[in-house]
């Protein structure tokens, strides 16, 4: 059994995985409401809550998986991307639970951990494949190989989808996090009421922009005045997740045609977004191709991703990891 650590942004989270990275048997997630005041994620806040709350996550982890260290004949741990001071905590925690049961150490890439979490939605799910990554950090296309390896096809030139997601809440004043938040706004609202923006839809490369997006709804508020943009709140926001919604759409089945791809896979955070949901599967039936989307709990930040990617990650024998950094990049 894998106990599997993520620590990279403001989940603290620990899962117990099954040795072949198919089935979680535990992934306890404890989202750090302390940022809410700031709009956004303060990264040594993160840092902080994740020392206070790291070997509770742990033990609840393996309690809700009926196991014991004992038990355990791994660890993994994210080591990048993410905040380094979020992630030398969940480090650091690994390190202490493998090197003192002298246990093998899994570093795992944050994005090919949300890439695994399709394996935990369907286990049957085998490579190749198509996948989107879309996050609050990260909005990428990769081309997963036979052997996992994953291949770059195309990234976003300035900011990520869910920034742009998170950043259009904020300018409308809505909640944080500005994701689930936009998303409960538009409901009842016309995604056809504005026409925001989609960046490069007419290119052949896969690349995403978003900038232009939030500028766009920027100036739509300044023409419209406070009194009307809370008049048009379910529609401003509806229109705009609609722009998010077709830029990554559009890009991902543009990627199945370049790559001529029966499978693609689409995980992140954004992953969780019903619109988003709803539209690719709509499309895929459309064209006999196949779709994986892990369950919300799986796209958001979770453990149980990092153990699904620790079996093809390389291992680390004791005492080997004692020297081993986490990297933000």
């Amino acid at each position: 059994m894998i106990l599997a650590i993520e620590t990279s942004c403001d989940d603290t989270c620990a899962a117990v995985v099954e040795d072949d990275g198919r089935r979680a048997l535990s992934n306890v997630v404890h989202t750090q409401t302390e940022h809410a005041r700031y709009g956004g994620v303060v990264p040594e806040v993160a840092s902080r809550a994740h020392l206070e709350r790291i070997d509770g996550v742990v033990e609840k982890a393996l309690a809700d998986a009926g196991m014991t260290l004992e038990e355990i004949t791994a660890v993994a741990v994210t080591v990048r991307p993410g905040l380094i001071g979020a992630l030398l905590v969940g480090l650091a925690s690994a390190k202490s639970v493998a090197y003192a049961r002298r246990l093998p150490l899994i570093p795992v890439n944050h994005l090919e951990g949300h890439v695994a979490a399709a394996y935990l939605e369907d286990p049957a799910l085998e490579p190749p494949f198509v996948a989107l990554v879309a996050s609050g950090g990260h909005t990428a296309l990769y081309s997963v190989g036979r052997d996992r390896s994953m291949s770059l096809l195309g990234e976003t030139l300035d900011d990520a989808a869910g920034e742009a997601l998170d950043k259009g809440a904020r300018m409308l004043g809505l909640g944080f996090p500005g994701g689930p938040a936009l998303s409960r706004a538009a409901e009842g609202g016309d995604p056809e009421r504005y026409e925001f923006p989609v960046a490069l839809k007419g290119k052949d490369d896969l690349d995403f922009s978003f900038s232009g997006l939030k500028t766009s709804l920027l100036y739509t508020l300044q023409r419209l005045g406070e009194e009307r943009v809370e008049e048009e709140l379910p529609h401003l926001a509806a229109s705009y997740e609609a722009a998010v919604v077709e830029a990554l759409s559009r890009k991902l089945l543009r990627a199945a045609e370049m790559t001529d791809s029966r499978s693609l896979v689409v995980a992140g955070g954004v992953a969780a977004n019903a619109r988003l949901r709803g539209r690719l599967r709509t499309e895929c039936e459309k064209r006999g191709i196949g779709i994986v989307i892990p369950a919300p709990a799986l796209c958001t930040d979770n453990a149980a991703m990092i153990g699904a990617a620790a079996p093809h990650s390389p291992k680390i024998t004791f005492p080997g990891y004692l020297g081993l950094n986490a990297r933000s990049i």
